[in-house]
């Protein structure tokens, strides 16, 4: 599998698409999404697994997102990411309230084929009753037992940030796992990565356990650091001081109109 140049990554990704990116902790695709700031993506439909944070924001106060579903939006120890905090008061975007346990239970009954999975520990919780997609049914094994019933959910599009991929398209998440999940149950695949593998992922004992096979992987690109401002799992540390610069100017419009010159619309694809 060739490797594609970062703005061809961003170009796969139509206007509207449900887009699936995982948080600022677990290889979050940056610089993937500033290259759909560029691109100039419309009418997102986005799902935090299972919370959301920097790429969240930017791509909502880039005008890129049209909905969300998610169990929370911070950027780290700053807090309510700023861009999605003033696009919720003034009704811009539309969201839909999760759980962390929600969001991935839907996506492993995408994974697994099947139409939906039982969820117990979101029961008694206020809300069920604004997920009318979620149905609370009698345990068929046990009388007096009610059990939530979530639909399988399959992302039109997932994309995340990874330390690697080889030439067949195997990508190295390392102690990731729910990266897997997340691509084994979307319909297609995009990953940016540090660096090219030489050989083969799935060949090398020591790199196998942490890698997606490229059956589940359509197109990669190279993005070296790509997930910063955020870290990425041993190979760099999040950068603290740009999150608080990010925070700080996306509190306006202004503020945030010169993170995106300085940042985003000037940079190199």
């Amino acid at each position: 599998m060739a490797f594609v140049a970062l703005a061809d990554l961003a170009a796969r990704v139509p206007d509207g698409a449900l887009l699936a990116i995982p948080p600022d902790n677990s290889l979050t695709p940056a610089a993937f999404a500033r290259a759909l700031v560029r691109r100039g993506v419309r009418g997102l439909r986005l799902l935090g697994v299972p919370v959301s944070g920097y790429v969240c924001d930017l791509l909502i106060g880039a005008g890129c997102v049209a909905s969300l579903q998610t169990s929370a939006v911070s950027i780290g120890e700053t807090g309510l990411a700023p861009r999605f905090a003033r696009a919720l008061a003034a009704g811009t975007l539309q969201v839909t309230d999760a759980t962390c346990p929600a969001i991935h239970t839907m996506l492993q009954a995408a994974e697994k084929g099947v139409p939906f999975m039982p969820l117990r520990g979101v029961l008694g919780s206020d809300l069920i009753a604004h997920r009318p997609d979620w149905k609370v049914v009698e345990n068929p094994f046990a009388s007096g037992d009610p059990i939530l019933l979530l639909p399988a959910l399959s992302p039109e599009v997932a994309a995340f940030h990874a330390v690697c991929a080889d030439d067949e398209g195997n990508v190295y998440v390392g102690r990731r796992r729910e990266l897997a999940t997340i691509a084994h149950a979307s319909q297609r695949t995009l990953v940016t990565v540090e660096r090219h593998f030489p050989g083969s992922l799935l060949d090398d004992e020591r790199m196998a356990a942490g890698t997606i096979s490229g059956v589940y992987i359509e197109a990669v690109a190279r993005a070296p650091r790509g997930a910063w401002p955020s870290g990425l799992l041993d190979e760099y540390e999040a950068d603290a001081a740009h999150l608080t610069e990010y925070s700080k100017l996306a509190r306006s419009d202004t503020g945030f109109a010169d993170y995106l010159a300085r940042y985003v619309t000037d940079a190199v694809a």
